[in-house]
């Protein structure tokens, strides 16, 4: 339903990579105010960048809309064998938090795609259920076209329509 109705529609994702250095923490806390989804990752063949996630989620959620789509990345699955971080330690934790997971490869692209996919789908469909205010400051959306603005016009004449009783 919602990809069909997207489907010739362009969505641009402004992406800020930090690489989970400390030195742009301070930086880091200015974008998450204006965030609609985050990605974090780390490396499953490091099991420090794994426990500095908590961290993360801790400042995300502290500073950024609360309706944030928050996807959970392990990165170089294509280094299985080198593995610190198991699948399932991760997939629980992301279930726990409240946040999607999935595995992926920089290297060799594995999995890249999908997690921006999955992450621009979620928000629209934020948008969409009215989760999501792009009207709002602070959202992290912005109207590039009119459809999105449609869109959202109409998600709020049904809501207004279903929550009135006489």
């Amino acid at each position: 339903m919602l990809a069909d109705a997207y489907a010739d529609k362009s969505i641009k994702l402004q992406i800020w990579d930090t690489a989970g250095q400390e030195r742009f923490r301070s930086l880091t806390k200015s974008y998450f105010r204006g965030a609609a989804g985050a990605l974090v990752v780390y490396d499953i063949c490091n099991r420090e960048t794994f426990l500095g996630v908590r961290s993360w989620l801790t400042d995300v959620r502290a500073l950024a809309n609360p309706e944030l789509v928050i996807i959970l990345v392990g990165n170089k699955n294509d280094k299985g064998d080198e593995r610190e971080v198991s699948y399932l330690e991760a997939s629980k934790f992301a279930q726990e938090h409240e946040m999607m997971f999935l595995e992926a490869s920089a290297l060799n692209g594995d999995g890249v795609e999908d997690m921006f996919f999955k992450c621009a789908r979620s928000i629209l469909s934020k948008i969409e259920t009215g989760q999501i205010d792009p009207e709002r400051s602070g959202s992290g959306v912005q109207f590039g076209d009119s459809s999105l603005r449609r869109m959202t016009q109409r998600t709020r004449t049904r809501k207004k329509e279903r929550s009135c009783c006489f």
